[in-house]
């Protein structure tokens, strides 16, 4: 091998056996250029190069380092009409909550605030006027729809207990107890004025409402948390029971001034949220339990 054949190898940090293999192998001679090599790396050192692939204001190129060199970036350049309906008919869901966000901005810019001496403005409470004077004239009938009312979360309370006690479960208790944490804390930092029109009764939870937070609702919470639960473990027809119970509890807790509509929509946010958190919370105690028990047995 001459001179010139030793410094290629030495220079490209191969063996020489491999790279005198690849000369023969591609038919070309030692010191011929091949022809093809990757410059990746030389590229990424060189963002601002013209010829860079890489570029990340070029109108084709990689969304992130490693990509396709020739999927589009999509901050840059222009999108035709075809891509853009491929956008909408391919993520119809975020598209329309974008239309949203464009519709309440301008709803939220144009809208006179509430007067300080004024209630506060409910579309629940609008939309429930009707049931509520009819409560309001039949006390009973309030009554009676408290004590049903109090039996449901008496269910939730049940099934959630028996999920920890009986079946050994514990992700929708802890969810229960950090969704409660939580509603304290907020409740208390924010203690809303009790709504106007309010129906209390003697058999309605909390006892008597003598005192409850009005943000979130725990009732509403609770319920989703139990259903979640319900769906996981393959009791179908029982979620579908709750999710009913609790749709009728809204309306009731709307109907008569038991909560504020944002309470109620925050509960089912806040059941959600805090599930999600409470298998996280398993999840990472179960691989903190795994990785114990792997290093006393090493």
């Amino acid at each position: 091998m001459s001179n010139g054949g030793k410094l290629i190898p030495l220079l490209l940090k191969t063996p020489d056996g491999a790279a005198v293999g690849d000369a023969k192998e591609g038919g070309k001679g030692v010191g011929e250029q091949p022809e093809t090599e990757n410059h990746t790396g030389l590229a990424r050192r060189r963002p601002h190069g013209g010829s860079n692939p890489l570029n990340m204001t070029s109108r084709r190129g990689t969304a992130g380092d490693g990509g396709d060199a020739t999927r589009r970036n999509a901050l840059a350049g222009r999108f035709s009409m075809e891509e853009v309906a491929g956008i909408v008919h391919g993520h119809p869901i975020p598209c329309f909550f974008a239309l949203c966000v464009l519709f309440f901005m301008m709803v939220e810019y144009t809208l006179f605030m509430v007067p300080s001496n004024s209630p506060p403005f409910d579309v629940g409470f609008i939309l429930t006027k009707p049931l509520q004077r009819y409560l309001a004239g039949r006390p009973a009938l309030n009554s009676a729809l408290a004590a049903l009312n109090t039996v449901f979360v008496v269910m939730q309370a049940a099934y959630i207990l028996s999920t920890l006690l009986i079946e050994g479960r514990g992700r929708s208790t802890i969810a229960v107890v950090f969704m409660f944490t939580c509603r304290g804390i907020l409740g208390y930092s924010t203690q809303l004025p009790l709504p106007q029109e309010f129906l209390g009764s003697g058999v309605d939870f909390p006892v008597g409402n003598v005192s409850f937070f009005l943000f979130f609702s725990g009732h509403v919470a609770g319920s989703v948390i139990a259903s979640l639960d319900m769906r996981r473990t393959g009791r179908q027809a029982m979620a579908a029971a709750f999710d009913a119970l609790n749709l009728l509890q809204v309306l009731r807790l709307l109907a008569t001034r038991g909560h504020y509509s944002i309470d109620l929509a925050a509960g089912v946010g806040a059941g959600v949220l805090f599930d999600v958190l409470a298998g996280k919370y398993e999840k990472s105690h179960r691989r903190r339990y795994h990785l114990a028990a792997a290093a006393e047995a090493a």
